[in-house]
């Protein structure tokens, strides 16, 4: 049975680029980092060797680093979004969101009420209810030619219809507007996503190129030790010359 006496306190480190004493799991060596984020570090430290062993949250700031001059050298000095993306990555944050959910939340009551009329105006409800009312008022006046509220050329009918079309319009254009700030903060978002997914592919190509590099060299340093060791033993098993 083991006693509580016998357990052993986990392992620890030092950061090389702190020097704060953590826990193991709280470290990763230099070695298992990308090419492109070791050769960031090493131009502030140049030292460092390859066994050395660097904190998570140090790991993320250099990180965020990286990305921010990997931005900057592609596209130029950074925007706000780029500047959102490289954070994210370093803090391993999500970035994409619902824009849609976020933006029927915000709306007022005038805006729901220009979105729900230009809605209501571009439907085939009201094309056929309109063309009912049309022809109803039309029928009416015809028939009741002697006391008839609009005769015919339909003058009333007229005003009624100019002055519809003079308040629908700018309540359309109003929800188009909205429309359109809504698609531009969904493009923003997908700009967001894709910004990142692209980074993150690079930072998985070179980690892979690193991690194949780095076993291809272990590799080889086994196997020579391997042929070292046949050699000896052959030397070793053979027979003494007379």
């Amino acid at each position: 049975m083991t006693t509580r006496s016998d357990r052993r306190p986990p392992a620890r480190g030092v950061c090389a680029l702190t020097g704060a004493d953590l826990p193991m799991r709280e470290l990763v060596p230099f070695y298992a980092i990308s090419q492109g984020l070791a050769e960031t570090i090493l131009k502030d430290h140049p030292d460092l060797a390859a066994d050395a062993l660097i904190s998570r949250s140090e790991l993320a700031r250099w990180r965020d680093r990286h990305i921010r001059e990997l931005l900057a050298a592609e596209h130029g000095e950074l925007n706000a979004l780029e500047a959102e993306v490289a954070a994210s990555i370093a803090n391993a944050d999500t970035i994409s969101a619902n824009t849609d959910a976020d933006w029927e939340g915000d709306r007022t009551f005038g805006e729901r009420m220009a979105d729900g009329v230009a809605s209501f105006g571009g439907s085939w409800t009201f094309i056929i209810v309109f063309a009912v009312v049309l022809v109803v008022w039309m029928a009416i006046n015809v028939v009741m030619a002697a006391r008839a509220f609009d005769p015919y050329p339909f003058i009333l009918l007229n005003l009624v219809l100019s002055c519809l079309a003079a308040v629908q319009a700018p309540i359309i254009m109003m929800s188009q507007k909205r429309q359109e700030a809504k698609d531009r903060l969904r493009s923003e978002n997908d700009y967001r996503v894709n910004l990142k997914a692209e980074l993150e592919i690079r930072h998985l190509h070179e980690k892979i190129d690193h991690l194949l590099s780095h076993q291809w060299q272990r590799l080889a340093e086994i196997q020579q030790m391997q042929i070292e060791i046949m050699q000896d033993r052959a030397e070793t098993e053979a027979p003494p010359r007379r």
